[in-house]
């Protein structure tokens, strides 16, 4: 088990996070429960206070080697997570101040169990396992519609500010035990594992309820966000026969959130009615499910090679590709777009680039139909040029000044930078993150273009800014005082807006770290 899996399991058991995997199961139409009373908001926590707490978890998670910034499944999420998200503003369910204060942040967890998560603060997790097992957008949107529903009613604040009146020190004691948990998982369990046996009792009915709540709130989302129901009757499907079998662990919250009769019930008779209210699809609209399909099973590949299964299924997945590639023709339905996507990619990680290589350019071919599928393809092809050691062809005709897309501008920054051209890169990924400050990924990518062209100084304080966009502000002080360094023992390395930036940012996050310690030593 990694750390990263030690760490997110006592963290879920301390704060009772019902919300934790895809407990997700379904839920009522708009229509037919909208007027169902939530369980309003008791919580005694402020949004500033969780979204600290937020922070700080986040921060162990960016630091853990099971964290994963693909920009490519990133992008993909967002635009599930993005009309969720409007959904929740349209309905109420967000307000102002949560929109705000909290993070909104997604994590990409290596990890080949089904499962996603929600943390204080707006964070969620999402495993790749659980990309690459759903079939379909719309079961990731009843997935990530139930954990955002999680954090718009406050339940893990909630759950906090009920733990936290049955006894003082409870609150402390489990915070800082699931943020030990990844150094030491076991320390960790001994120092939290007394508290929780106290409130479990009491926490009981209460997270069931919460898990009602998801579950109902969470459908409205993602039917008003335009997904289908059949997209949570799918997912349902899969946890019943998950439990059925009794969990072979690929489903680790079946052990922590068995599902109920009454849940079932209750989720099944929604369906039902949400089903009924699904208009009759035409021409046009099954076309865009048919590309809508091709494309989840390009990122459901793409998860699954990501996620290191093992030499055995990237072979497995190689020689599945080239038995379908032989057997189609161009023109042929895209909807085999996923499984020679998985090849060329498991070929790349097996270093059978010959093969990698016939099988992207297979999966361009039977992709020119649909732009957001051929879109990936590209991408695919310059990945496994990159990872053979080639300067991809198609660096020639990149126009990076005109890239919008996050995936489609670090791939082809990738390649700009392989085939020596790392100014373009620079300027336009400086203006990147000025719009864009948190974005690590790019920060980094900036770092080595800067320092490909020789000006220490920028890679320098590139590099700093990516440790800050991951929380670690103690590195970016780092960071940050080494290029004053520089820039003292040489005033002509860097000119004066530079060091000015560098001394202002200096300032901001040493304030930063201070608060760090001061926090933590209140939490002590």
């Amino acid at each position: 088990m990694s750390h990263l899996t030690r760490f997110k399991l006592v963290l879920l058991a301390a704060l009772a996070i019902t919300a934790s995997p895809i407990a997700l199961h379904a839920q009522t139409s708009a229509r037919s429960s909208g007027a169902l009373p939530s369980l309003g908001d008791n919580s005694e926590l402020a949004a500033a206070a969780e979204r600290r707490i937020g922070d700080r978890i986040a921060a162990s998670i960016y630091r853990d080697p099971d964290y994963i910034d693909d920009a490519v499944l990133a992008d993909y999420l967002q635009t599930i997570w993005q009309p969720l998200m409007a959904a929740a503003r349209a309905r109420g369910e967000l307000n102002v101040e949560l929109d705000e204060r909290f993070a909104w942040e997604l994590f990409l967890i290596r990890d080949r169990s089904v499962n996603a998560f929600a943390l204080p603060g707006g964070y969620l997790g999402v495993h790749l396992g659980l990309i690459s097992a759903v079939s379909s957008r719309d079961e990731l949107a009843a997935v990530l519609g139930h954990e955002l529903t999680h954090v718009t009613q406050r339940h893990i604040s909630r759950l906090i500010t009920q733990q936290a009146r049955t006894t003082p020190w409870l609150i402390g004691a489990m915070i800082l035990g699931a943020l030990a948990a990844s150094k030491n998982p076991q320390a960790a369990s001994a120092a939290i594992v007394g508290g929780q046996a106290v409130a479990a009792q009491s926490q009981l009915n209460f997270s069931r309820d919460m898990e009602r709540e998801a579950d109902r709130i969470g459908l409205n989302l993602m039917l008003d966000a335009g997904f289908e129901a059949r997209g949570a009757a799918g997912m349902f499907e899969k946890l019943q026969q998950a439990s059925r079998l009794n969990d072979n662990g690929a489903f680790p919250y079946l052990r922590s959130h068995p599902l109920t009769t009454q849940r079932i019930a209750e989720v099944q008779a929604r369906l039902q009615l949400a089903s009924t209210e699904t208009p009759p699809a035409n021409p046009a609209s099954q076309l865009a499910a048919a590309n809508a399909r091709a494309l989840h099973g390009m990122m459901a590949a793409r998860a699954k090679v990501l996620a290191d299964p093992g030499v055995d299924v990237l072979r497995a997945l190689l020689v599945q590709a080239q038995i379908t590639s032989a057997q189609i023709t161009i023109g042929q339905s895209i909807n085999n777009a996923g499984a020679l996507y998985a090849g060329a990619l498991a070929a790349a990680k097996l270093r059978d680039f010959a093969a990698a290589q016939a099988l992207a350019e297979k999966v361009i071919a039977i992709t020119q139909g649909d732009p957001q599928a051929q879109s990936q393809a590209v991408l695919l092809q310059i990945d496994v040029d990159l990872l053979s050691g080639r300067v991809p062809p198609s660096f020639k005709t990149i126009d990076i000044s005109k890239t919008k897309v996050r995936a489609e501008l670090l791939t082809q920054s990738r390649a700009l930078l392989a085939s020596g051209r790392p100014r373009d890169v620079s300027e336009r990924l400086s203006t990147w993150v000025t719009d864009h400050p948190k974005d690590s990924g790019a920060w980094q990518l900036l770092a080595v273009a800067y320092g490909n062209q020789g000006q220490t100084v920028r890679a320098i304080r590139a590099d700093a800014e990516s440790h800050a966009a991951r929380l670690d502000y103690p590195a970016a002080l780092d960071r940050l005082k080494a290029a004053q360094d520089i820039i003292r023992s040489n005033p002509a390395s860097s000119d004066f807006m530079e060091g000015s930036i560098i001394d202002t940012r200096t300032r901001q996050v040493q304030s930063l770290v201070k608060e760090q310690a001061l926090q933590d030593k209140i939490d002590r």
